[in-house]
């Protein structure tokens, strides 16, 4: 995974409680994961409107 091990993911892991705290992680990463899934959606529909328009 992008060349990390685990000595470093724990170390990334770590400083992102430090900054962050333990109760902000889980609500960030639901907001990357929302945006993750709106983007995916995104992508779907422009790719369904372009299979539309050729049609």
């Amino acid at each position: 995974m992008f060349g990390l091990g685990s000595n470093e993911l724990i170390i990334i892991a770590v400083i992102l409680v430090l900054l962050f705290g333990a109760t902000r992680i889980p609500a960030l990463t639901k907001g990357i994961a929302q945006a993750i899934r709106e983007l995916r959606g995104a992508f779907k529909d422009e790719e369904f409107s372009d299979e539309k328009k050729k049609s």
